[in-house]
């Protein structure tokens, strides 16, 4: 291989002179043919540099804030066990509340009964109990029934009726078993009748 024509140049610099030398050897042994390019006064270049930059991590979601995350979240309360009960009834009809019914009053028992003549009178100063008379109470005298003990006196003729209560004795006439008070016989006749026949019950 015919070597080519090298193109010499001056260097100021030993580095250059030494290294014009060492392509000249070469050439003349029969080394790599290759042409040479120096410049005068520089050196070689230096392989670039390239700076990486660290790549920027992908944005990523933003973190809560820490007023967030210091405020608790609510917890859920376990609901009552009465709402599932108040749940449960709101499918069902719904049914009126019974009112209160007002308290049956048993009917007195009737252990006597019969039927006489009734007359009654106004004046006096004691019962055979020790009260006062009060022609204006309820009131009636009889021969054998216990104090206290309550009569219904009825008037067949016109169903009138009255509750005496007996604190007396009497009457001491042939066909009759009551002498009323003033206030009694009223209720059931008129007092210028005098006397009446009655149907009385002994109420237990």
């Amino acid at each position: 291989m015919a070597a080519r024509h090298l193109r010499t140049r001056k260097f100021s610099s030993p580095a250059a002179i030494a290294a014009t030398a060492a392509v000249g050897v070469a050439l003349a042994v029969g080394g790599t043919v290759g042409a040479v390019r120096l410049t005068s006064a520089e050196p070689p270049a230096e392989p670039a540099v390239v700076e990486t930059l660290p790549s920027t991590p992908a944005p990523t979601s933003a973190a809560p804030s820490p007023s967030a995350s210091l405020s608790p979240s609510p917890k859920a309360t376990p609901s009552p066990k009465a709402s599932r009960t108040q749940a449960a009834s709101r499918s069902k009809a719904r049914t009126a509340s019974p009112s209160p019914t007002a308290k049956k009053t048993s009917s007195p028992k009737v252990v006597d009964s019969g039927s006489c003549g009734a007359s009654f009178y106004a004046e006096g100063q004691m019962t055979a109990n020790g009260e006062t008379f009060n022609p204006d109470a309820l009131t009636a005298a009889h021969k054998t029934l216990p104090f206290n003990t309550k009569v219904r006196v009825t008037n067949p003729a016109n169903g009138k009726s009255v509750v005496v209560r007996i604190n007396d004795r009497g009457p001491f006439i042939d066909g009759r078993c009551l002498d009323l008070s003033r206030a009694a016989f009223a209720t059931i006749a008129a007092t210028s009748l005098g006397h009446v026949n009655v149907r009385y019950e002994v109420l237990g």
